[in-house]
């Protein structure tokens, strides 16, 4: 009789679906990633020259809940161990945006001619992470089933100021019924590195939304009769705030196509 043993799969730095993921977008592959690398954090990226970097950093510690740090380069450099093996800040975005004095000049899919000796990167926690732990919960996320980015607005909630960094929070919108939007709360407060529980629920013109219809950010996701708007803190605010600083030279991500890390979503949970 003859026994046939199964090799055993192990998972590598090479083969982790992280990296796999990064190393698509270094190729060229563009597109949301809402999904991609389920498991696996990703992140909001702020590029900023040295001499705003300490300034930027107290802007992130006065508003921990749009900006939470999950990582930090040091001055120069593209990459970021602690966040993945053979990570290129400047490669491994699907799209980013290029902005000087305030205003967006470009929009490529890498940055290598754009970098300079003086960048810090900042990779800011994203809410897709806490989304991985609604979904498991059964909780459904409307621009997940309808393969579209997440909505976000500008809203008329001000942030803490710190130098040149100051100006309104941008949120994160996804339709619940009510009985799911306390879950939802319930369930995002668990993770505070990466937005933790929604700053506000239903009523969008209370918080400066004129039209939930028309993002400012992302793409439209209709809201049922029966279900309310929740608003989470988002980390594409340091691109409006950007904006307002007329910084003169920066790098983000494009909103909704971010960083994918090699960190597991299970570790940003504190409880």
């Amino acid at each position: 009789m003859t026994v046939l043993v199964a090799a055993q799969q192990t998972e590598t730095p090479d083969t982790l679906p992280s990296r796999l993921a990064r190393l698509d977008y270094r190729a060229g592959k563009v597109g949301s990633t809402a999904g991609v690398a389920p498991g696996f954090v990703q992140g909001n990226l702020a590029i900023l020259p040295a001499e705003y970097a300490g300034a930027f950093h107290r802007f992130c510690q006065l508003n921990p809940k749009p900006c939470p740090i999950i990582g930090m380069s040091d001055v120069g450099s593209p990459h970021i161990p602690a966040l993945g093996a053979d990570l290129d800040i400047r490669t491994d975005v699907p799209r980013y945006r290029v902005w000087r004095d305030g205003e967006v000049v470009d929009e490529p899919t890498d940055v290598t001619k754009y970098w300079r000796d003086d960048l810090v990167t900042f990779v800011l926690g994203c809410s897709f992470s806490f989304e991985e732990a609604l979904l498991d919960e059964g909780m459904p996320i409307r621009h997940i089933e309808q393969d579209v980015r997440v909505p976000m607005y500008r809203t008329n909630i001000a942030c803490g100021e710190a130098g040149p960094f100051a100006g309104p929070m941008v949120v994160s919108m996804r339709p619940f019924k009510p009985a799911d939007a306390i879950r939802a709360v319930q369930i995002t407060s668990r993770y505070p590195a990466v937005h933790g529980a929604p700053v506000h629920l239903g009523h969008p013109h209370l918080i400066g939304i004129k039209d939930i219809a028309k993002p400012d950010y992302g793409d439209p996701v209709p809201v049922a009769d029966d279900e309310i708007p929740v608003f989470w803190a988002c980390g594409v605010t340091p691109q409006s705030v950007i904006n307002a600083a007329k910084l003169p030279f920066a790098i983000t991500h494009s909103p909704g196509l971010m960083l994918v890390t090699d960190l597991k979503n299970r570790t940003m949970a504190v409880i």
